[in-house]
């Protein structure tokens, strides 16, 4: 059975990151002039953050347009684990970003410098209302199964990240202008750096199960094994392996034994009806036998 190895949602992914990557270019231009004004490390980081944005942006439309080619002889999936490549660089370049985050601010608080907190707040505020737009935007990129393609949820971890980056510095201003507590501004980055690595874990870690080739999270594996033995004149399914391709590509191989009698197409077609109605699964292999193992007739579809 044939199916396509294109991802349904990609072009609607396409047009939202681009959408996204034309307001950040626009906002980093002016948090960078904003930050080196108001002498604000806060600013300045927030700033190198959309910086790595713009080329998290960039990698993940690079990747989109790689997995969007087509399978050849030599990859006959295709290209769709760029995504996840893609993805797993970006939280892995999040958390490096972060780590310099750290190393700043402990100089700072040593000695914090005096900040323009009225220039701090006024770029905050507007961070606020651009990162919630594009939030909005990206969290709107969701499949069929309910979740964003790997490229987009890179991308939404990364905008989270910059609006909690924002609220941080509008109280780090905020703090500075009305208490005269410098400190604030270099404890607020080191505030936004561990929110940053809380919420990109999970991306790093999907893009580990997804390369290892684990059983999707979505996806109870024993609640697989009873629907397909429920299909009748199903008497065992054994060598059950259920894995992604991407985070929306679902692949299953398996053997099943089936009753003499049984008609071989029904049987197929029954669990291919499971397999893609209720589990999103639409790459398969199942190989039918009989309960005489000495005589085993293998199918494919």
């Amino acid at each position: 059975m044939e199916h396509p190895h294109h991802q349904p949602g990609q072009a609607s992914d396409r047009q939202r990151l681009l959408i996204v990557l034309a307001v950040t270019i626009c906002f980093f231009a002016v948090e960078l002039a904003g930050g080196y004004y108001a002498n604000s490390l806060a600013l300045m980081t927030d700033a190198v953050h959309i910086l790595t944005d713009i080329a998290a942006l960039c990698l993940s439309l690079l990747t989109l347009w790689i997995s969007s080619r087509p399978a050849s002889a030599a990859k006959t999936f295709g290209y769709l684990r760029a995504e996840i490549l893609g993805a797993l660089l970006n939280g892995l370049f999040l958390w490096a970003l972060v780590v310099f985050v750290w190393f700043e601010a402990a100089q700072r608080i040593r000695k914090p410098p005096v900040v323009h907190a009225p220039t701090m707040i006024l770029i905050a505020a507007i961070g606020v209302v651009v990162n919630s737009f594009s939030a909005w935007m990206t969290f709107g990129g969701r499949g069929p199964d309910g979740r964003a393609g790997m490229a987009v949820r890179a991308v939404f971890v990364h905008v989270i990240s910059d609006l909690v980056g924002s609220l941080g510095v509008l109280t780090a201003g905020a703090l500075a202008w009305f208490t005269g507590w410098r400190e604030a501004d270099p404890i607020v980055s080191i505030l936004i750096g561990g929110l940053i690595i809380y919420g990109s874990w999970e991306l790093v870690r999907d893009g580990v199960d997804i390369l290892m080739e684990s059983v999707p999270a979505a996806i109870d594996l024993d609640e697989l094994r009873r629907d397909l033995l429920a299909v009748r004149d199903t008497e065992e399914v054994h060598d059950l392996h259920v894995w992604c391709l991407t985070g929306r590509e679902f692949a299953l191989a398996a053997h099943a034994v089936v009753t003499r009698g049984a008609d071989h197409d029904r049987v197929l077609g029954d669990m291919a009806a499971i397999l893609e109605d209720k589990f999103n699964i639409r790459h398969m292999t199942v190989q039918l036998e009989r309960d005489n193992r000495r005589e085993q007739e293998p199918e494919h579809f």
